[in-house]
């Protein structure tokens, strides 16, 4: 049984990636659901894969259900449609778009192709994560829950104006008369 790995990249970003591993047999409501799993998504809205080529042209859809929009060809679905039927070639690319009201855009690249299925795996299997993925609603920091943890460790709060005390004299200088240059260095 082969085995197919599958580079998805975000649109906007091709250095944040996410490398999923998925069965030819499985159909597309499973990767659809690796993609979203992988990238921290919810899975509230609609979402639609297009086969593509090269030069990331959209081809035939495998829609998640018929949404009502005008279709140049009626749409396959993700629930009846295996990722083996839509492989045409060695490097297959495909176009996964997500919410289509904010239009998160996936760039999807078949990678490698391994006949040696492991027993112990529950594909599809996320193999490799890339960059942080952008949060999904709002202006969450790009660091997420790290962030409160790098504050602790560094005491963030305490200088609130970016500068710390280090170096600060409470202390006038002693000397008025001394000649500095512009960094209160004492000139030569």
């Amino acid at each position: 049984m082969a085995v197919l790995k599958f580079r998805v990249y975000l649109e906007e970003d091709d250095a944040v990636y996410r490398d999923i591993v998925i069965k030819h047999n499985q159909i597309f409501v499973e990767f659809h659901h690796a993609i979203l799993k992988a990238y921290e998504f919810d899975n509230k809205h609609q979402a639609t894969f297009f086969r593509s080529n090269d030069n990331w042209q959209r081809g035939r859809e495998i829609s998640f259900e018929v949404y009502e929009k005008q279709y140049a060809a009626p749409p396959l679905l993700m629930h009846e449609t295996t990722i083996a039927s839509e492989i045409k070639y060695t490097n297959q690319k495909f176009i996964y778009v997500y919410d289509f009201t904010k239009n998160w855009v996936f760039l999807i690249e078949l990678i490698h192709v391994s006949k040696e299925e492991s027993a112990k795996m529950d594909y599809p299997i996320v193999s490799r994560k890339e960059g942080i993925g952008p949060p999904q609603y709002g202006t969450k920091s790009l660091l997420g829950d790290k962030f409160a943890d790098i504050e602790e460790k560094y005491d963030l709060t305490e200088a609130t104006d970016g500068f710390g005390n280090e170096g600060d004299d409470n202390e006038e200088n002693e000397s008025e008369d001394k000649a500095t240059d512009e960094f209160g260095e004492a000139e030569i």
